[in-house]
Order: structure tokens, then C-alpha cells, then sequence
């Protein structure tokens, strides 16, 4: 649906930066207004000024004793913002030289505000959608229309399209609305269908976990032969449209037979995205690109492509943002050294990283006191049966205060794997090296002593298993991905 994060976007994607918009057209929007029945003291406007930066532009107007309040919010041409009253978050469309006076109750803003003054059509619109769409879930992507089958789901799909058409089209009719505004209104529509068509697929094996992946036809996806879909100027201040097309280049990687997990997904996502999107759009999705490679990608590829980035960015636009987005992230990257420690085993050795290397290492941050971190103890023992004599090491590393109940747990049930201790539990120097803030916490390191996977699969998951033996040898395959000079 337009206008609100998809369940979509939540499990897909990992941070939707809402409707950013690109225009340069700077000017300022005048808001006054009155809440009823004051809950809050305060009435706030949140912009998301770059959809690189997670930062948002806050202007704030206090509420005087009659609950009236005024502000001036500068914009970079026509912007998608939220209105926010304590709890409540309503949207908005601001462009340069609106006056809006906004009216609504303390204890219900959604479905009380009202518009007037310049602009109060296009918000008008906005606060329409959001009850007749958003908030009914005939019209949203729920698990019953996810378990669908191919006919079933298109069907759910073109009708709310046909309804949000009708709606629009009707409202263009009767209201006086920027093109701005109506390409912003008819792309949250389109690429809203398209998004949810597109990663229909993928959601339903998420969500249907008793049958197998389904198998679509053989026309289901040639809605995505239509360039105009792809590459749409009039479409770029869209949130959805961003979505869709971050998606569109994940789907593309994979359908050239590229795997997530695939040690240069990431390279093949960027050069896509460079090569086949035109415009402002694409520096943005060759940005998001960068910013899931930081998260999940080898280190020093990471860097190539930003360096690559660098040039594609004349204006520094992007630039700044992602090279802090970068430095935030390298140092548990994949490919970046896993920190070195000296710790004493239970049988009185000292066990560091550097005697490790050569073994792939799986480390397990546990303590006795955590009942979650125990319930996987004997998944732990599983799964170092399973690899005993193979090229790894089951590092368990307990953060217990008390080391007399550590020691007699892991002696007496004999644990398999290697047992360390660190004083000082959570405040201990090797869990603040690993950023550890909780219980448990695993690493998977590579025999080069560099990270793996920072988040790899529980000791419980049946999946655990796979990633492993997947795991060896594997730094040397993405050493084999990197471009010439960054080895």
C-alpha cells in the first residue's frame, strides 16, 4: 500500500527510508494549526532531507494555552513528511510556499485532522488513503492473501490497484493538485503493486513454511519487461519506487543465478544498478546497494565499490553519508580481523585467537545464568560431534562473574568444544571488542582470522549445520571476487 511501510519492507528489507525526495527547489512551508483536547506540548514535523542518511530534519512548535501553535519548516522542493503528536504520526506532502492551517483531536489525530489553506488538498488526499487503505486490511498484504496461490494473489493485487486508481483519478478530478504531487500519488500506487508482485514469491516461503516454494508461471514476471517501469523520472521522489527498484536489482542478481550468500552478490547488485538505471534514481539505489554490502559484504569490497562510488557522485551528494555509513560498519565487516584475546580454559590453558589460525572459529558468547544461552548447549555438542576432527574450533566464550559454577557446569557435563572465561561478563575487555551486548552472541571467523559472519545461524537452527560446511575455505572465495590492487 502507498503511503506506509509494507510487511514487505519490514522482512525484506532492512531500512526504508521513506520517500526522500530529489528535487532542489529549496522555499519553506508555513504550518499553524490547534489540537483539541491537548494531550502532548508539542506538535513536530520529521523530513528525511537525503534517503542515504537515516537522519531526520526535525522542526518542533510548542503548543500555547489554547492549544494553537505555528512553525516554518524549509524544504527541498516537494517533500514527504510525518506530522507527529505524541504517539500519533500522520503524513504529509510539503511543498515550497504552502500555508497549511491543521486542526485535529490530542487523543485521535489520524482520524481527525483536517487541512486548510494551500496545500490542504494534497494532505486531504493523503488523510483519505490512510482510512480508506492503510487502515483496512481488506486492501493490505496479510498473511491470508500471502498464502494465496498465483491467481488468488494477482487477483488481491489488481484489485486494490484498480480501487487505488479509481480513487485518485476521482480526486484529481474534484481537486486542484501539483503534478508534483500526482506523480507522487500515482507512483506510490503503481510501484506499491509492483513491489508486493515482485517479492510475492520470496514472502510467501517466509511465511508458509509447511509446502515448498511455489512455482510461479511463466509469464508472471514479465510485468518487468516494461522499461518504463524501471527507469521513470517522474517517479523518483517515490519511497516505493526506491523499494521496488532495490528489490528489482536483488531479483535480477538472482535470476543471473546468484545467491545472497554469495560472496559477490553485492558487486553484482552495484554494477547493476549502475548499468541499468538512468537518472537521479540511480545513484540512490547504487547507494543502498553500498549500505547492504557494508552490513553484509566482504570489507574490501565494500571499499572498491565505494571508491568506484566516489566518481559517480560529482555533486558529494551521497558521498559523505555513505563514507560514514562505511567507517561505522567496517570494523565487524566481513573480511575485517576478528579482535585478538588470551583467555584461560577451564583446564587451566591459555587460549588466544592467533593459536586458532588455520581453523575456521565458531565462537559462542554464553553465561550460565542465561536460560537461553543453556538451551543451546546441547546443540552445541551436536554440532562439534558432528565437525569433531574437521578444520574448526568451537570456541565457547562464558561471560560468568562466578567462576566456580562455570568451571564445575562445564567439567561435570563434560561439554565438547573449547571452554574460556572472561572476567568482568559483559564489561569484560574481549565482549566490548566483539560488541556484545547480550546473551548469547555468535561469530563465525574465517581460518585468516578475519570475520565470516558476524549474525551466523543459532547453535538450535537446523541451518546451522549447512552455513558451516559452506563455510570453509570460503575467505579465499571472496579473496578470488576482489577487484585487482584491493587483495
Amino acid at each position: 500500500m502507498p503511503f506506509k511501510s509494507h510487511i514487505v519492507a519490514a522482512l525484506l528489507l532492512v531500512g526504508l527510508l521513506v520517500a526522500p525526495l530529489v528535487s532542489r527547489a529549496q522555499g519553506t512551508v508555513v504550518l499553524t494549526g490547534k489540537v483539541n483536547g491537548r494531550t502532548a506540548d508539542t506538535v513536530a514535523v520529521s523530513i528525511h532531507e537525503n534517503p542515504l542518511d537515516p537522519k531526520e530534519q526535525i522542526t518542533y512548535a510548542r503548543l500555547d494555552d489554547k492549544g494553537e501553535f505555528r512553525m516554518a519548516v524549509k524544504v527541498e522542493g516537494p517533500t514527504r513528511a510525518d506530522l507527529v503528536y505524541g504517539d500519533d504520526v500522520a503524513n504529509l506532502f510539503l511543498e515550497p510556499g504552502n500555508q497549511l492551517d491543521i486542526r485535529f483531536k490530542g487523543s485521535d489525530m489520524a482520524s481527525t485532522v483536517r487541512f486548510k489553506g494551500k496545500g490542504a488538498e494534497t494532505n486531504a488526499y493523503l488523510a483519505e488513503v490512510d482510512e480508506k487503505f492503510i487502515e483496512n486490511d481488506g486492501f493490505q498484504v496479510l498473511p491470508d492473501n500471502i498464502m494465496l496461490y498465483e491467481p488468488g494473489f494477482l487477483s488481491f493485487l489488481d484489485y486494490r490497484r484498480k480501487e487505488e486508481r479509481k480513487f485518485l483519478d476521482g480526486y484529481i478530478q474534484d481537486n486542484q493538485l501539483s503534478q508534483a504531487f500526482k506523480n507522487f500519488a500515482k507512483a506510490e500506487i503503481e510501484y506499491s503493486y509492483a513491489n508486493d508482485r515482485l517479492t510475492f514469491q520470496d514472502l510467501r516461503e517466509q511465511v508458509v513454511a509447511t509446502e515448498s516454494r511455489l512455482k510461479l508461471s511463466s509469464s508472471y514476471y514479465e510485468f518487468l519487461n516494461d522499461k518504463a517501469l524501471i527507469n521513470s523520472p517522474a517517479s523518483v521522489n517515490s519511497g516505493m519506487y526506491q523499494e521496488f527498484l532495490l528489490n528489482y536489482i536483488h531479483y535480477t542478481a538472482e535470476s543471473s543465478g546468484k545467491r545472497r550468500s554469495d560472496p559477490d552478490f553485492y558487486q553484482v547488485c552495484y554494477d547493476l544498478a549502475k548499468n541499468q538505471l538512468t537518472g537521479p534514481v540511480k545513484p540512490i539505489i547504487m547507494g543502498r546497494v553500498l549500505q547492504e554490502s557494508f552490513r553484509f559484504g566482504h570489507v574490501k569490497q565494500s571499499a572498491a565499490m565505494l571508491a568506484d562510488f566516489k566518481e559517480a557522485d560529482p555533486q558529494n551528494q551521497y558521498y559523505p553519508i555513505l563514507q560514514q555509513d562505511f567507517e561505522a560498519h567496517k570494523a565487524f565487516a566481513i573480511g575485517s580481523p576478528a579482535p585478538d584475546f588470551s583467555l584461560t580454559s577451564s583446564t587451566g590453558d591459555t587460549v588466544s585467537l592467533k593459536q586458532l589460525a588455520g581453523k575456521l572459529v565458531y565462537i559462542n558468547f554464553w553465561r550460565t545464568t542465561s536460560g537461553l544461552a543453556l538451551r543451546d548447549l546441547p546443540y552445541a555438542a551436536d554440532l562439534a560431534k558432528k565437525f569433531d576432527g574437521k578444520n574448526i574450533v568451537f570456541l565457547n566464550i562464558a561471560l560468568d562473574e562466578n567462576e566456580g559454577a562455570w568451571k564445575q557446569l562445564v567439567l561435570t557435563k563434560r561439554l565438547p568444544g573449547t571452554h574460556v572465561r572472561a572476567s568482568g561478563g559483559l564489561r569484560s575487555v574481549v565482549a566490548k571488542a566483539y560488541g556484545v551486548q547480550d546473551v548469547p552472541a555468535y561469530f563465525l571467523l574465517a581460518e585468516d582470522g578475519t570475520f565470516l559472519n558476524t549474525k551466523p545461524k543459532r547453535l538450535s537452527s537446523r541451518a546451522a549445520v549447512d552455513e558451516i560446511k559452506e563455510s570453509f575455505g570460503k575467505a579465499n572465495t571472496y579473496s578470488s571476487t576482489l577487484p585487482a590492487g584491493s587483495k
